[in-house]
């Protein structure tokens, strides 16, 4: 009767211990990047987004369609296997978007922080709802870095380019500064949609509101995703569109900070 006693409480245990393990799902593990964040990145792409961005590089994270079942304990020890490659790096968690599986990532920030890890978000912010803050903020705890994507200054014309509002984005921006949240904000200069001085100072003059922006990324688009639209018998609504040079990508970023400049000075 003991022995059998015995046996119950460890098959219990072992149910408690198999419930209680987080998993994610998940797109694709980058294990050195080094454009998501400070340093060599290990990068983790999460699956399902709520936004249709017209120049989306991974059209096939949009759905919410299980993928790869990972737990947090496997995805920590693929990252050990080699940390010692990410010189000054650590954890960046992105999409899709991560905030759909805010537990996920929540546990699995927690738990990189237990390591010394540094940590990264990498989000649209779409998601933000300032009524309910109570995971973000448990979130944030264990976030050492948001690094936050502003597709399009202009409500309007980011509803065309991404098929949603930038409302949420650009009130995730000032909770962020809000509650002194480091971030970087990043921003794609697409022709003839965001290549528009207009626009780009309109931007420039929001990021001069907040205190905590450490860093300012201007991307350049290019149309290298065409051929995975295709594979995945997708149009791609941006084909006549040229790719942006560097040369012009400078030039937007200079209109942008010389814009918040201007608005703090």
């Amino acid at each position: 009767m003991a022995r059998e006693a015995n046996a119950s409480r460890a098959a219990k245990l072992t149910r408690t211990t198999m419930t209680e393990q987080i998993y994610g799902n998940i797109h694709s593990i980058e294990t050195c990047g080094t454009v998501d964040g400070p340093g060599v990145r290990f990068v983790v792409f999460t699956q399902g987004c709520p936004m249709r961005c017209q120049y989306c590089h991974n059209p096939d994270s949009w759905t919410t369609e299980q993928n790869k079942k990972i737990s947090v304990d496997e995805i920590l020890q693929k990252y050990d296997g080699v940390k010692e490659f990410l010189r000054n790096g650590g954890l960046t968690v992105t999409g899709g978007e991560p905030l759909m599986q805010i537990d996920f990532v929540m546990s699995l920030f927690k738990s990189a922080k237990q390591k010394q890890i540094h940590t990264a978000l990498d989000t649209s912010g779409v998601l933000f709802n300032r009524k309910y803050t109570s995971k973000i903020d448990e979130l944030l705890k264990y976030t050492d870095l948001v690094m936050l994507d502003i597709k399009h200054i202009d409500d309007a014309e980011h509803k065309k380019l991404t098929g949603m509002s930038n409302v949420n984005i650009l009130d995730f921006a000032k909770y962020l500064s809000e509650n002194n949240i480091p971030m970087w904000i990043r921003h794609v200069v697409v022709p003839n949609i965001t290549d528009n001085d207009v626009y780009l100072t309109k931007l420039g003059q929001f990021l001069a509101t907040l205190k905590t922006v450490q860093a300012l990324d201007v991307l350049p688009y290019h149309d290298m995703a065409i051929p995975k639209y295709e594979s995945l018998g997708l149009d791609y609504p941006l084909k006549d569109v040229p790719p942006l040079t560097k040369q012009e990508a400078i030039r937007a970023r200079d209109v942008i900070l010389k814009a918040m400049k201007d608005a703090r000075s």
